[in-house]
């Protein structure tokens, strides 16, 4: 951890009717992760700075950067005073992948044939999910529910996402949180990267709503259902039936939806 995930700040605190007191509350840290790929300049995040070596192995895995988690060999981190450099060595063999996505990212605002190419960069096809998680409804609802008690950054600040890992019958797992939904996911399946663990026939669960970018990044995981307590796009609910991955949306405590 390069920083501390909260710091306190001071509010004014409004009532009805003209009351104003002094109020202290924890704040969830954002900062700038500059992520650099084999010496190259990849892309800068906003992220909460904890968990670090579990984003960098999500987050290389996601932009398909790597195949296996053994092509990550060493992830270092250095506090600036701007944010967090993190620095990601990829196998050798992985650098021709690294330089032809940084060129399609530093053409991205272009326009004509580059901008086709990166419409088609944007909406690479996925592979099939084959795995197939064995989770009942009542699974999903329990695990919907306790999912509160496992986000003491939530609890504390009101601001952060929670991505975590559950297991067939709704037990949590495993939690990674993160200002920005994204970062939470990559940081859960970094995680899992790192100890060892799969999915074992259970499902994500993520705190936010289901977009293309997440639903990616569960096909790409290998993960046999995502659930997420907001609504699904109609981008994300077009990939994921392309890709067979099962989608549980809008969980609440008595009604979901399933596509």
């Amino acid at each position: 951890m390069i920083h501390a995930d909260t710091t306190i700040r001071q509010f004014d605190r409004l009532a009805p009717g003209g009351g104003r007191t002094l109020y202290d509350r924890a704040v969830a840290v954002e900062a700038p992760i500059a992520v650099e790929v084999n010496g190259l300049g990849y892309a800068v995040l906003m992220a909460t700075p904890s968990y670090l070596d579990d984003l960098a192995h999500g987050f290389v895995l996601a932009e398909r950067l790597i195949d296996r988690a053994e092509e990550l060999i060493d992830v270092d981190a250095h506090a600036t005073d701007a944010g967090t450099l993190l620095r990601v060595t990829l196998a050798a063999e992985r650098h021709g992948r690294v330089a032809d996505r940084v060129r399609h990212r530093v053409s991205e605002s272009s326009c004509g044939l580059c901008g086709i190419e990166n419409l088609e960069q944007a909406l690479r096809p996925l592979p099939t999910v084959s795995a197939r998680s064995t989770a009942d409804d009542a699974a999903l609802f329990a695990a919907a529910a306790a999912l509160r008690d496992h986000q003491p950054l939530a609890q504390a600040t009101g601001a952060t996402h929670a991505a975590a890992l559950c297991a067939p019958d709704g037990h949590i797992r495993l939690v990674r949180e993160d200002v920005g939904r994204h970062n939470a996911f990559d940081k859960l399946i970094g995680a899992m990267r790192r100890g060892g663990l799969d999915w074992d026939g259970g499902f994500a669960l993520l705190s936010s709503r289901c977009s293309f970018e997440l639903v990616e990044k569960a096909v790409l995981a290998a993960c046999p259902m995502l659930a997420t307590l907001s609504a699904a796009t109609t981008l994300a609910l077009d990939r994921a039936a392309t890709a067979g991955l099962a989608l549980r949306t809008l969980v609440r405590s008595d009604a979901m939806l399933a596509s």
